[in-house]
């Protein structure tokens, strides 16, 4: 079967799902989180993952982003089919195609916005110039050149959440993942964030943004809706934004 979607992207794909699965055995029960997902999402698209509790949104988002495995089916990134990798291939993966936004920002409290950007570049093993100029250039691009050498705990909620979207984007990822990633701050500074956020999309950047939150989602191109486990509905918004 073909992959399901209403894209807007350039036409090249970076997700496909075939019959994607995730199950879980709890004792005696098997959970069945996903249950046959066919997706695509193209390049250059914005698309909000919605759901109640237990549709398997989470789920999915960590098959994804390459945080877990399926059970069944298989699941294509950026060309690599990544549904059968090892452990540490899926750790290289993740750090080379994607970058991650959390709800709960992740800084290490006691290294400053900069180091904290240059984590990813770290791992890469990128050189320290390199690393430096790297993440200068995305601090600056959320708005933060001039907090470079703040530390998480001197930084507001919404000045945390760019440091962690410039250090999502500082390995120029083919995806941006983002979980959530108002569920911590105010209404306005929710707006101040998603207002980057698309502003990134319109510059090119693949985003999956998972969220329970309608008017968060209105941010997206496009809306895919799980229940139990399956996709219900898939479909681009009218108007884009507030």
């Amino acid at each position: 079967m073909e992959p399901q979607g209403v894209g807007t992207g350039n036409g090249k794909v970076v997700i496909r799902t075939q019959g994607l699965q995730k199950h879980y055995h709890l004792g005696a029960e098997t959970v069945r989180a996903v249950q046959g997902v066919d997706l695509e999402i193209a390049a250059g698209e914005f698309v909000a993952i919605m759901g109640p509790s237990g549709s398997g949104k989470s789920t999915f988002m960590n098959l994804v982003g390459c945080l877990d495995t399926p059970t069944a089916g298989e699941y294509w990134l950026n060309g690599n089919k990544v549904s059968e990798l090892s452990d540490d291939d899926l750790a290289r993966v993740r750090n080379r195609d994607i970058g991650f936004v959390f709800q709960t920002f992740n800084l290490l409290p006691r290294a400053t916005a900069l180091h904290n950007v240059e984590l990813p570049l770290i791992y890469a093993g990128t050189s320290a110039r390199e690393r430096k100029e790297r993440a200068t250039a995305k601090l600056v691009r959320v708005g933060l050149g001039d907090r470079m050498g703040h530390k998480p705990p001197e930084l507001s909620g919404g000045q945390r959440q760019r440091v962690a979207i410039a250090r999502a984007l500082v390995n120029d990822p083919a995806l941006l993942l983002a979980d959530e990633p108002t569920g911590n701050l105010d209404s306005e500074t929710s707006a101040e964030i998603m207002d980057i956020i698309l502003e990134l999309n319109r510059a090119g950047q693949t985003i999956v943004l998972v969220t329970h939150e309608s008017d968060i989602a209105r941010y997206a191109t496009r809306q895919v809706h799980l229940k139990d486990g399956r996709v219900e509905r898939d479909f681009l918004n009218e108007m884009v934004g507030v």
